[in-house]
């Protein structure tokens, strides 16, 4: 059991990392920093869009307009924080115990 609890919590993390990187990816590409022209730089951040964009969708329907800020990756970033800690605080003593 500690194996699953374990591969869960390493997939919260990479998505995490997805997160950060696709952050970072769309404000580069929107300070014309990278080119999307590129097939290469397309393909990554389709891959990226493609990844990130179904959990962040529902969290911006509810997020108000703050103009050309996004901070729905931050907040989903939290959540999956909050998720990691619930798993090994809350779940892991009552499987292990």
């Amino acid at each position: 059991m500690y194996a699953l609890f374990w591969l869960v919590d390493q997939l919260i993390g990479l998505y995490v990392w997805a997160l950060i990187i696709a952050a970072v990816f769309s404000l580069l590409v929107s300070f014309n920093v990278l080119d999307t022209r590129n097939r290469f730089v397309w393909t990554i951040g389709d891959f990226l869009y493609k990844i990130t964009e179904p959990a962040i969708r529902p969290i911006r329907r509810f997020m108000p307009n703050l103009g050309g800020i996004d901070i729905s990756p931050m907040i989903l970033i939290l959540l999956l924080y909050a998720a990691r800690i619930f798993l090994w605080q809350t779940l892991w003593p009552l499987v292990a115990g």
